[in-house]
């Protein structure tokens, strides 16, 4: 460790520079980088906006719901996509996944794209917050490519700990595909635990080593996606062999609600750690999904699944947490989004955007500081043939799946979300002319979004 910390701490001093802050109650002045506001991002991995209790959810998570006890929970927050990759792209970089470059998932099979990832000319939120003076860390899931040159190090992130693929067996941290994936930095290594235990054991040590200066953390936890393995099962897959996974629902249920479970002890963890060192009151945390839930887990009431862009599939649980800034026990419903999440990071950090990256995210911090509601915002989605845009309460789909499981693909819907969360009643045919602006702002928004984005160059080279 004192190795790393001797890297991070050179990184850090190469890295340091102050900007103005380009929010005013943030303003620091002379003030110096240790009372900088630490960064803790916390994302939970096809959690569903039903599946926490803070959520009236079917899983006791008593963290969690400490969290938005003593902060402020979002009712109206969106994953940048109903899959994991795409909304992380979306996370790290502020930018439209499309924009970026990596439009849907980074598959593990040789055969599809496993030779992609988030290309180095990106800028993520680990960059903006390391040249404001800030250490970097990212524990758990990456999956924003496999190939090292794609590897968090090279993102900005003073430290990584985790697995580079979409998924991994909690125990013998083997891939989809039969490949062992599990690093420290740009180095695979063997490690012994639970995933979710070590992502939060680790997590933890970092806050521990870095308690006398800024920090940004990314908690990225796998829990609770598949395989489904509580703490106390035992491994399913082999290095070098695929095996197919059985999935007894009773079992799957079990196991799910452990995952959540452990997911949230983690969380907990990392409060009494920020208690420990007195760090609570200088420190932003925001808890997240990166999609909707599957059908193990749930969304609520709101109507369809991962993958589908009906709002259970990318509309998630979200949580900000500031003690002593955020006013305690409230509650949002300004329409966000993940986009948002870089912003945040820059005006706490005091950190300049480079030019040529603007995001299209905005800044959470008006919403959480002083619960004001963005004005006028437009928000959009596209995932294999799939689009959606969201403006106020109004939102409309084109060529979504038209229920759960069917190839059937509805036109155009257009739906009132005050009224009618569930997505029940198309209101197309009693309101063409809105349906007709939404979809000339859908349209502008594809040109405009794929004028100039990052291109993922095919490449025969398949190396690890």
């Amino acid at each position: 460790m004192n190795a790393k910390m001797n890297r991070r701490s050179f990184l850090n001093i190469l890295g340091k520079g102050m900007v103005a802050l380009s929010f005013p109650l943030l303003s620091c002045g002379n003030q110096s980088n240790r009372n900088k506001p630490n960064i803790v991002i916390i994302m939970a991995d096809d959690l569903g906006y039903g599946d926490i209790s803070c959520y009236n959810g079917w899983i006791n998570t008593p963290n969690l719901d400490q969290l938005a006890a003593e902060g402020m929970k979002f009712t109206d927050y969106h994953a940048g996509a109903p899959v994991c990759s795409p909304t992380r792209v979306g996370l790290l970089t502020g930018r439209y996944q499309q924009r970026a470059g990596l439009p849907s998932v980074i598959y593990a099979s040789r055969q599809r794209n496993r030779h992609q990832g988030l290309k180095l000319e990106e800028v993520t939120f680990a960059e903006v917050a390391r040249q404001a003076g800030y250490a970097t860390a990212v524990y758990g899931k990456w999956h924003l490519g496999y190939q090292e040159q794609y590897n968090p190090v090279h993102q900005g992130f003073d430290d990584f700990r985790g697995y580079v693929s979409g998924n991994v067996d909690y125990f013998s941290h083997i891939d989809g595909i039969g490949v062992h994936d599990w690093w420290d930095e740009n180095e695979k290594i063997h490690e012994e635990g639970y995933v979710t235990h070590l992502i939060n054991e680790h997590a933890v040590q970092f806050i521990e080593d870095n308690q006398e200066n800024p920090f940004c953390l990314y908690v990225a936890h796998e829990a609770p996606h598949y395989p489904y393995q509580g703490p106390e099962d035992e491994p399913i897959r082999q290095e070098g062999r695929q095996i197919r996974e059985e999935r007894d629902p009773e079992q799957v249920e079990r196991a799910y609600r452990q995952m959540v479970q452990a997911m949230d002890q983690g969380v907990g963890q990392i409060l009494d750690t920020l208690n420990r060192f007195d760090l609570s009151e200088n420190t932003f945390l925001f808890f997240c999904s990166d999609n909707g839930a599957v059908s193990y887990g749930s969304n609520g009431d709101l109507r369809g699944w991962k993958g589908s862009l009906w709002e259970g599939g990318h509309r998630v649980p979200a949580i900000a947490w500031w003690p002593g800034r955020i006013a305690a026990g409230t509650t949002t419903d300004a329409l966000t989004i993940c986009l948002d999440v870089l912003p945040t990071i820059a005006d706490l950090a005091g950190a300049s955007i480079p030019d040529g990256h603007p995001p299209d995210g905005r800044s959470l911090l008006p919403v959480v500081l002083q619960n004001d509601l963005p004005e006028d915002r437009w928000i959009f989605w596209e995932y294999e043939g799939q689009q959606a845009v969201r403006h106020g309460d109004w939102k409309l789909l084109r060529d979504v799946e038209d229920g759960v499981g069917y190839r059937k693909r509805l036109g155009v819907g257009l739906y009132n979300l005050a009224d009618d969360p569930g997505e029940t009643t198309n209101l197309v045919e009693i309101h063409p002319d809105r349906a007709q602006s939404m979809l000339q702002a859908l349209g502008a928004w594809q040109a405009d979004v794929f004028t100039g984005a990052t291109l993922q160059i095919m490449n025969d080279s398949m190396n690890e």
